[in-house]
């Protein structure tokens, strides 16, 4: 069982990037708790050690953070910002012509559209910072805990924390594409992955305090069944065979060979459980700001605040369900295109047996497609219930570690850094291969 571990540290080079990744990472989690300028550390501490906080609007962030949020370090808003302009980068590029010539462009196109992501990461981590100093400001962000925790309450700290947060992360974006760069693995995802990690031990150990040990024996059950058939889902693809026919080109013959064209079973990844929460919390977020000091709301306000603000209620997780499946299949007909597919396979002299070149095999594609989506879309969503019928069963919070987008990270981001270290070490030792 070690033979693999020692392989892997027998390449010096191999060896410089797992320590090269492992050092950002341990950087980045003690970003996580250095405190924003201008914050009471003292009343936070005090607050989060309370138990009367919750993430509201904020939980995914909070999660995706590593609890920085909460905690209101320099490193609050995560990686969030950056992944919300690449998705928005990806649904622009349907009716942005622009973008869509720099897709078609290869890797110089890809080089452009990643800065134009960058400058857009830039100006929603501006927003997220202000929203989430306003809300520390007004005591809406740490829930029922009545401390205040910005140390200053005037306008020029208030802009010195925008620029601290807004600062921290465009770092963490720098993190995760030097560890894309230098090291092994997706720099963001294992950003995420650490941040995720990083809260399991707390979560866990707060369910067995509270609700004892059985429980807690339980829910790892459950979490083992949950990784092992989220690990099955994930691995799985419907695979279309492709052939080529040959070609002679200057006396030489190409083609004639066949291959498959794989189709994942959850193409949409964690996109859809990222929209349906951000738009599930703007209702939240307007039922919070519409709040007046005395504490009274208006009559929308708290039928939003009773039903679309804490997942234990059966028309929240309804509505929940619903978007994600929606969104699932919008994010599918946006990234997978069927009759780009379809032509670049034409163009190759490629075609699936049994079906014409061109219109037929684009037809194919897209049955196929929203067939294997709708398995994906449920399986998503009923994953994504998990976390919420814990809250109902066991009393446990929405970061519920065994399930939603937790287990959808940990498993997928897992599986693909040991694809990759794999597939480095099998280069730099060909004997394996030979065998």
């Amino acid at each position: 069982m070690l033979e693999p571990i020692k392989r892997v540290f027998q390449s010096p080079d191999l060896r410089t990037k797992i320590f090269f990744t492992l050092g950002v990472l341990a950087l980045y989690r003690l970003g996580s708790f250095i405190p924003a300028p201008g914050i009471n550390a003292t009343n936070v501490k005090q607050c989060l050690d309370g138990g009367t906080t919750t993430g509201g609007v904020y939980d995914l962030v909070n999660m995706f953070s590593g609890g920085a949020l909460l905690s209101v370090s320099i490193l609050a808003l995560g990686v969030m910002p950056y992944i919300t302009a690449s998705i928005l980068m990806q649904l622009l590029r349907v009716i942005v012509p622009r973008l869509q010539e720099l897709h078609k462009e290869g890797a110089s196109g890809t080089a452009k559209t990643t800065q134009y992501t960058r400058y857009v990461a830039v100006g929603l981590a501006a927003v997220n910072a202000t929203t989430v100093v306003t809300m520390a400001r007004n005591g809406t962000l740490m829930g029922g805990c009545q401390l205040p925790i910005v140390a200053n309450d005037s306008v020029m700290t208030a802009l010195i924390m925008i620029i601290a947060l807004t600062a921290g992360a465009m770092l963490v974006m720098w993190m995760g594409e030097k560890i894309t760069e230098h090291g092994v693995g997706n720099g963001l995802s294992l950003l995420i992955f650490t941040s995720i990690a990083a809260g399991f031990p707390s979560s866990l150990g707060a369910i067995g305090q509270t609700q004892g040990w059985g429980v807690f024996a339980a829910v790892i059950a459950v979490g083992l069944l949950t990784m092992t058939l989220v690990v099955l889902v994930e691995q799985s693809q419907r695979r279309l065979k492709v052939v080529y026919s040959k070609r002679v080109v200057a006396g030489k013959t190409y083609g004639g060979n066949a291959t498959f064209l794989p189709i994942k079973v959850n193409m949409a990844g964690i996109v859809p459980v990222i929209f349906a929460s951000a738009l599930l919390s703007l209702p939240s977020m307007a039922a919070q700001f519409a709040t007046k000091p005395d504490g009274t709301s208006p009559d929308w306000a708290v039928w939003i605040t009773r039903y679309l603000t804490v997942g234990d209620h059966p028309l929240y997780m309804a509505v929940y369900f619903l978007l994600i499946v929606g969104f699932a299949f919008f994010y599918v007909s946006i990234t997978f295109e069927p009759d780009e597919i379809a032509e670049n396979m034409r163009k190759y002299g490629g075609f699936i047996p049994g079906y014409r070149a061109g219109k037929q095999t684009r037809d194919l594609l897209a049955y196929t497609s929203n067939r294997i989506t709708a398995f994906g879309a449920l399986y998503i969503g009923i994953l994504s219930l998990i976390p919420l019928i814990a809250l109902v069963l066991i009393n446990a919070n929405q970061n519920f570690p065994f399930g939603g987008a937790a287990i959808l990270i940990i498993v997928g981001v897992g599986l693909e850094t040991i694809k990759q270290i794999s597939s480095q070490v099998d280069q730099r030792n060909y004997g394996s291969l030979l065998r």
